[in-house]
């Protein structure tokens, strides 16, 4: 690379929003990319990516524009992803790198598999964890992942030059870089954001079927606002996400019905005793989590 010159030169990625809005806006800050080039599901959304400058253009045929890309980010919706894989196979440079910021790891990385066949070394799969309950190009922003946690979940087959090269991709974003496997990665998200979100819209359905729902929102405060604050997210986002990891999120389900039924037995019980062990537990859990202690 000549002096001066910023360290990737295209930058190719799929779904304008918040998440790969948002790379591209960290890649532009950095100083780190020449042209940032955009494909997404409407003529509109894409246009008001490139009228707020998250792209520099709007790609039209991956054909055109995958061969020469230095990184091509896939951040739709998971459940996008296949037919985006099997889109821009056909046309990957050899300096191409594929990389996506989808939240769950083991359907991409068979997806990628399937599409890419022996070529898969070129697919270095992430997670960035900087969500948030906006979307679209307007969401975007250039700090939105300072400070944050990308997990890569390298494959046996990446290289040590794809890997790093991804690596610092995110670290000019200001992230913080973490490495599973995709199964341990799966495993660890169903429990701590999978869940959580999943129980968040169940509470929110639940009160807004009931037939005098007006009066229990009028009523809810700052506790129910925290708790249910993800249940403002992206509904066809995480429908995909859910089903995607199903089998390690219906794991979770169970653990945590199993904990709903021992809350149950000790109010029926009336055992104050469990109900504060149970509370103690977790308050110094999350204080820990937390630095609070």
């Amino acid at each position: 690379m000549e002096a001066g010159l910023p360290e990737f030169g295209k930058v190719v990625i799929f779904g304008t929003g918040l998440i790969g809005g948002s790379f591209a806006l960290g890649l532009k800050e950095a100083g780190a990319v020449e042209e940032v080039v955009g494909f997404g599901r409407t003529p509109a959304t894409l246009r008001k990516a490139q009228e707020l400058g998250v792209i520099d253009r709007a790609g039209i045929n991956p054909a055109h524009e995958i061969g020469d890309a230095d990184i091509v980010l896939v951040a739709t919706p998971v459940a996008q992803m296949p037919e985006i894989f099997e889109r821009i196979a056909p046309y990957l440079g050899p300096n191409t790198i594929v990389t996506d910021g989808g939240s769950t790891k083991g359907d991409v990385v068979a997806a990628a598999r399937a599409a890419f066949k022996g070529h898969i070394g070129k697919f270095v799969p992430a997670h960035p964890i900087a969500g948030a309950e906006n979307s679209g190009p307007a969401a975007a922003r250039w700090d939105l992942y300072q400070g944050k946690k990308v997990v890569v979940t390298s494959l046996p087959e990446n290289n040590d030059e794809r890997l790093d090269r991804i690596k610092r991709a995110w670290s000019l974003c200001g992230a913080d870089i973490y490495e599973l496997t995709p199964e341990m990665h799966d495993r660890v998200f169903a429990a701590v954001s999978h869940l959580p979100h999943l129980l968040s819209f169940a509470l929110v359905h639940d009160l807004a079927v009931r037939d005098d729902a007006d009066l229990f929102f009028t009523f809810a405060a700052s506790g129910f606002r925290d708790f249910t604050r993800i249940a403002a997210s992206h509904p066809e986002m995480w429908r995909d996400i859910c089903l995607a990891n199903r089998e390690a999120l219906l794991g979770e389900l169970d653990s945590y019905r199993a904990q709903l039924d021992a809350l149950c037995v000790a109010l029926a019980n009336n055992d104050g005793e469990a109900l504060e062990n149970t509370f103690s537990v977790a308050r110094q859990a999350r204080r820990n989590w937390a630095g609070e202690v």
